[in-house]
């Protein structure tokens, strides 16, 4: 059985949370790979409607083993508190397993961006002030506190009292804030581990053992790729890479062991923070998407702004990530539409590009060149077969697989997963 990455392929709140639960059914194990507790997927089930933060999103299936890779960084406490929740909605959480090489969110990753954040003014990055950035850059400072280190009390205490004296430093001298206290923090920490421990382990030899075994893996990420911070909208991007590249490192799985990677995109695109958006709509048409999709973050519940489909930036993170098949989301959403626009290449400075620019300086001033396509003004959302679709919504699908050169497997026309149009197999 394959290795399949499920990879967001605009900036993130692409749908990736009904497609691993669609897929999970029929998964051994699924693993999240990315992100933190800033990013959240929207599941809607026979169980009810989730809005899951760390857990991967088959845990709603008992005989599935769901993985928080060591890619993730984790804050104790919104884990312990979200498998609370999916607890007392009678959603078991014993198959969850976390990687001891996850790095810890620690109560200093949310003082300090909550800080740096209020001292950028009107340049701040628009951070959901979880951690995440923090977390990370200690991480590849090589001052992170792991998963593994709290099953150790020693070790954990003498990390913690070289890392908190830096950063009580930090607080102090650069903010005029109080220090934080190493007792409390040491004390909760510890509590955190006697709950976790039985969770932790490593997670890589579980992975491979399973592959061996011809498992089907569902490696599920968090955010999109035009937040990756390497190829996304720099700065205004996340931490970790949400990538397929990234899938691999972040679930420890080499990187030829990954058999199909699906690409999630909207039928149009959204984005929530800070940063430039070229086919961005300020007006009605993007309020009406926005109400229509009910279009908020799943953890912040910020608005998320509304635009048409960007072929440039889909045709640059198809690219980039390599992949085998498409998943369109929200299609269902453009029902009502007489006109469908689709933005085809860029106008920079009076020249036509046909590639997505690297500095936000350019991409704030290109102007997105559309061809149009008519719209079906019918409701899909109970279609379940591709050829009973409308022949408009036939030939907008076939317009994108012909700019992204890539099939779609499959098709989304609302939340619940029987909404589900399957065009062409994965694999």
């Amino acid at each position: 059985m394959p290795v399949i990455a499920v990879i967001g392929a605009q900036w993130g709140d692409e749908g990736k949370g009904k497609v691993i639960d669609m897929l999970a059914e029929k998964a051994d194990i699924v693993v999240r790979f990315s992100g933190g507790d800033n990013a959240g997927h929207t599941i809607v089930n026979p169980f009810g409607k989730f809005a899951l933060q760390l857990v991967p999103s088959g845990i709603f299936f008992p005989d599935t083993i769901c993985i928080i890779g060591n890619g993730v960084v984790i804050n104790p406490a919104v884990l312990i508190e979200e498998m609370s929740s999916l607890n007392k909605r009678g959603i078991s959480t014993e198959n969850l397993i976390i990687s001891d090489r996850a790095n810890i969110i620690m109560p200093y990753h949310l003082v300090l961006e909550g800080y740096e954040e209020k001292a950028r003014g009107k340049s701040a990055i628009g951070t959901t002030r979880k951690g995440i950035g923090p977390a990370f850059a200690d991480k590849t400072a090589r001052i992170g506190i792991r998963m593994g280190d709290l099953l150790d009390k020693e070790y954990f205490s003498e990390r913690l009292i070289s890392i908190l004296e830096h950063k009580n430093n930090i607080i102090t001298r650069v903010y005029n804030a109080e220090p934080l206290s190493y007792e409390e923090i040491y004390r909760k920490y510890c509590e955190y581990a006697e709950t976790l421990a039985p969770h932790i382990r490593e997670t890589s030899l579980i992975l491979d053992n399973a592959i061996k075994d011809g498992s089907l893996i569902l490696l599920e990420g968090a955010q999109g790729t035009l937040l990756d911070p390497d190829f996304g909208t720099y700065p205004y991007a996340t931490s970790s890479s949400p990538m397929a590249g990234g899938a691999s490192i972040g679930a420890g799985i080499g990187p030829t062991r990954i058999d199909a990677v699906v690409g999630v995109y909207k039928g149009y695109i959204t984005r929530v923070g800070a940063g430039p958006m070229p086919t961005r709509l300020d007006d009605e048409l993007g309020e009406m998407l926005r109400k229509r999709g009910n279009e908020y973050g799943t953890v912040s519940g910020r608005p998320r702004d509304c635009g048409w489909f960007d072929a440039v930036a889909a045709h640059m993170t198809h690219r980039l990530n390599g992949f085998t098949g498409l998943a369109i989301t929200k299609l269902d959403n453009l029902d009502t539409l007489p006109v469908i626009r689709i933005c085809t290449s860029y106008e920079l400075d009076g020249k036509t590009i046909d590639y997505f620019p690297a500095t936000i300086h350019a991409l704030e001033r290109v102007k997105p060149v559309y061809e149009e396509i008519p719209g079906w003004q019918t409701d899909i959302s109970g279609i379940r077969e591709y050829d009973k679709l409308p022949r408009q919504a036939i030939k907008y699908i076939e317009r994108l697989e012909e700019l992204l050169s890539c099939p779609v497997n499959f098709i989304s026309v609302g939340p619940e997963r029987s909404q589900t149009i399957w065009k062409k197999p994965i694999l």
